[in-house]
């Protein structure tokens, strides 16, 4: 009888292990996990919209002066956070400019949260279908919102009881369901929505403000079971009720969390999707990219990877921002290129005010990297790598690479003076076209040695980057 349960039990093992093959269902364990391989659709995707909308877009404050692509002190950076979205750690440090504003606007016994009726009552005027069609508009291929910050608050009708003792006499979840009204217009758009989420860092559970990167970031998170139950629920929630095709967690994972039971579900429930690196230092076989945080690779890597930064210094909407805080369209647009000859994703952030309207400074960003993409989207979408990333040439022109089959797209990031350019350590097909991106009239072109030499159309001009399309490369 024990040998029939033993061979009983090895048969079920196998037929599930036989299911799970062939219908794509993960079990919760880092050896089936890692056999998911990156959808191709992010692979090809290259521009992702990032939204950070929550309860920080009230006060709408920060000072805006430090980069956070170049710190070089962590304590003095978070007492003066750039980053509007962690005002309420910011606030937490007496002097501060955060709480001199916050006791000067609110009074001392404002809370943080004493913002969410205010919040709420502003988001009556939110139309997720106007933030769909401009995301479609400039060629986003996935947008990923915040669907709880490190606040705790959260933007969907969860279901899963708070365990801790409330930080306010008001509900820390949105009358509006903003992640299910958003997915169904970007969904209407056919663009992937992914959603983002605090896994590790919730200021509702840890009251102490966080002053330095290491160690306290990441051994100030909450231990307790009750907590890692909570976000292990929230995450499967999220799963259930939306099929993100994209999961992008924040800050590690909590240790008594069941995270390889959320990816097996997760992967078993969107077999097209992909997960950030931002879980834990364990299972890095199961990550889709990594995420680097306002900074850019020097060079081309085989690995898939994401930069994410805001338009500004800040990634929830800061008033204090102003025009020279913002990157320029023609540094965008530069930088958007540079990232993609290199292998990457560009997760662009937006950060609306509290009743949804994005900074006019935001939208002209927006509305020029839209621009040139309907031009110069060919040699941006799709493509894989070139044999290298970075070329130079005759002029102190940058140059980027990018593929798509028999045909390489060279992208020269800066103005010429001259009606030519030659570009160095390079050979090209005797029978190779060479056109600018968007235009089908054949440029006269010439190999000699490794360099080719390209003439300009007469009078040639352009705003930002100027793309060639080598066919038949």
């Amino acid at each position: 009888m024990k040998l029939f349960s033993k061979i009983l039990i090895v048969s079920i093992a196998l037929a599930y292990n036989l299911l799970a093959q062939n219908n794509k269902i993960y079990l919760p364990n880092e050896d089936s996990l890692a056999k998911k391989i990156n959808p191709q659709w992010y692979n090809d995707a290259k521009l992702g919209i990032f939204i950070h909308w929550g309860l920080y877009a009230v006060p709408a404050y920060a000072p805006p002066e430090l980069d956070p692509g170049n710190v070089k002190d962590w304590t003095v950076f978070y007492k003066n956070n750039p980053y509007a979205e962690w005002y309420l750690n910011t606030m937490k440090f007496e002097g501060t400019p955060t709480r001199k504003y916050h006791d000067a606007k609110y009074g001392k016994d404002f809370s943080y949260y004493d913002f969410i009726p205010m919040f709420n009552e502003k988001t009556k005027k939110w139309n997720p279908d106007t933030w769909a069609s401009l995301f479609d508009e400039i060629g986003a291929k996935y947008v990923v919102i915040t669907t709880k910050h490190h606040d705790g608050f959260l933007l969907w009708d969860s279901k899963v009881p708070y365990p801790n003792y409330p930080p306010s006499k008001n509900s820390l979840i949105a009358e509006r369901n903003i992640v299910a009204e958003l997915q169904k217009s970007v969904k209407a758009k056919n663009i992937k929505f992914g959603v983002y989420y605090s896994g590790v860092l919730d200021w509702t559970f840890y009251k102490v403000p966080i002053s330095n990167l290491w160690p306290d970031l990441f051994v100030s998170k909450s231990q307790t079971a009750s907590y890692a139950d909570y976000v292990t629920a929230h995450y499967n929630e999220l799963i259930e009720k939306y099929k993100p095709d994209l999961l992008w967690n924040d800050i590690n994972f909590p240790d008594k969390g069941d995270f390889v039971g959320v990816m097996a579900n997760y992967f078993s429930t969107v077999p097209e999707g992909i997960i950030n690196d931002r879980w834990n230092a364990k299972n890095k076989k199961i990550y889709g990219f990594t995420t680097p945080e306002y900074q850019v690779l020097e060079n081309k890597v085989d690995y898939k990877w994401e930069t994410c930064r805001g338009i500004g210094n800040s990634f929830g909407y800061n008033a204090l921002e102003t025009d020279v805080h913002y990157i320029s369209a023609d540094k965008l647009i530069d930088l958007f290129v540079d990232i993609v000859s290199k292998n990457g994703n560009l997760l662009l952030n937006i950060g609306p005010d509290a009743e949804g309207n994005i900074p006019a400074a935001q939208l002209s960003r927006l509305h020029a990297l839209g621009k040139w993409l309907k031009v110069n989207g060919e040699g941006i979408f799709g493509t894989s790598t070139f044999d290298k990333a970075q070329g130079k040439s005759d002029t102190k022109a940058r140059i980027r690479f990018t593929r798509k089959g028999k045909d390489v797209y060279c992208f020269l990031l800066d103005s010429i003076s001259v009606n030519k350019i030659t570009i160095k350590d390079i050979s090209f097909n005797g029978k190779s076209i060479i056109t600018i991106t968007g235009n089908t009239t054949p440029l006269k072109w010439s190999q000699k040695n490794n360099e080719v030499t390209i003439e300009m159309p007469k009078k040639w001009q352009n705003e930002y980057a100027t793309g060639f399309k080598i066919s038949n490369y």
